[in-house]
């Protein structure tokens, strides 16, 4: 595969690639990159964080080579409970995401072993000199942007997100579009105090399924990847999903970023779609139901979450 069918590959359900010509340089001269992305352990994982894992598992077969931070200290900062319950939740997650990667090329990392070493905080420090207080606020999440007196470390998040970059040594920092804001602040301010930019890949978010806000552990809008049979049944059944409207439909966005590139092939009743295209413009015409694309989903879901009920039971017994 040459260097212009890997690019298209990987901008498949990308929303932006910063910048395709630093991706084109890097594959061109690089014969192993390496890219991560950041989660913080505070939940459960669900099919929201598949959309991100199901990219780092393309790069995967394009030579990359995967680093995984489980943000330990950022889910401690924000609130997410005590150290060690955010390390057993860490340890349930590096199993969840394990089943789906190829173990020989995927690092799972814990934030604290690298963000407590001196190096780190030195460069936690220069970059706090770079970075303005106005910069930063724009930089944190939106629940903390709208709190009325936010606390300090909602700024020294984003800025430990910036430098993580640098201490895991990576090419590519990849995420969802929310974290576009903490990507171009590294971006910007890296070079200033002796670092690359990184090459950064946005993803789409999938909305939770009561069609709000973003699929979260903390909205308690999501399908989780340890859900059993029945509870997935109930989940799908109860989702919010406007027929003929594919805009902010969570149904709609699991078969567009989830079912079809995993499965290529899918079967709704007796209509079998070969892409994601012709289903979207089937369920724009009416051609399709909501109940239909809604049970005929749930196969596809137990399907994708086999490899989770594996390690989970290997961990309890």
């Amino acid at each position: 595969m040459n260097v212009e069918e890997k690019i298209k590959r990987i901008k498949e359900n990308v929303i932006e690639i910063v910048t395709e010509k630093e991706l084109y340089s890097l594959l061109v001269n690089e014969k192993s990159p390496s890219a991560y992305v950041g989660y913080e352990p505070s939940g459960k994982i669900h099919l929201g964080h598949l959309v991100t894992i199901i990219k780092l598992k393309q790069l995967q077969q394009l030579g990359f080579k995967i680093k995984i931070l489980l943000a330990d200290l950022h889910a401690y900062l924000n609130n997410k409970g005590t150290l060690d319950e955010i390390r057993k939740i860490a340890e349930e997650n590096k199993r969840i995401f394990l089943s789906f990667l190829d173990k020989d090329r995927t690092e799972v990392i814990l934030g604290s072993t690298i963000q407590l070493r001196p190096d780190y905080f030195i460069d936690l420090q220069k970059l706090a000199l770079k970075t303005t207080i106005s910069r930063a606020e724009r930089s944190m999440d939106m629940i903390s942007r709208r709190e009325d007196n936010p606390k300090v470390s909602r700024i020294i998040y984003p800025l430990m997100q910036v430098i993580d970059i640098v201490h895991l040594n990576v090419d590519i920092a990849i995420g969802g579009i929310d974290q576009r804001k903490i990507h171009m602040l590294a971006r910007d301010n890296l070079p200033k105090i002796g670092y690359k930019a990184p090459i950064c890949i946005h993803l789409p978010l999938i909305h939770g399924i009561d069609g709000s806000e973003k699929m979260s552990s903390s909205k308690r809008n999501f399908i989780a990847l340890d859900d059993d049979e029945d509870t997935v049944k109930k989940k799908v059944k109860q989702a919010f999903c406007p027929m003929k409207k594919v805009e902010n439909n969570p149904i709609i966005e699991i078969y567009k970023y989830i079912v079809f590139p995993l499965f290529k092939r899918v079967e709704v009743g007796n209509y079998v779609f070969e892409n994601y295209n012709e289903f979207e413009k089937a369920y724009i015409n009416g051609d399709l139901h909501p109940k239909d694309v809604k049970e005929y989903l749930i196969p596809y879901i137990l399907d994708l979450i086999k490899p989770v009920k594996k390690v989970i039971s290997w961990s309890e017994s």
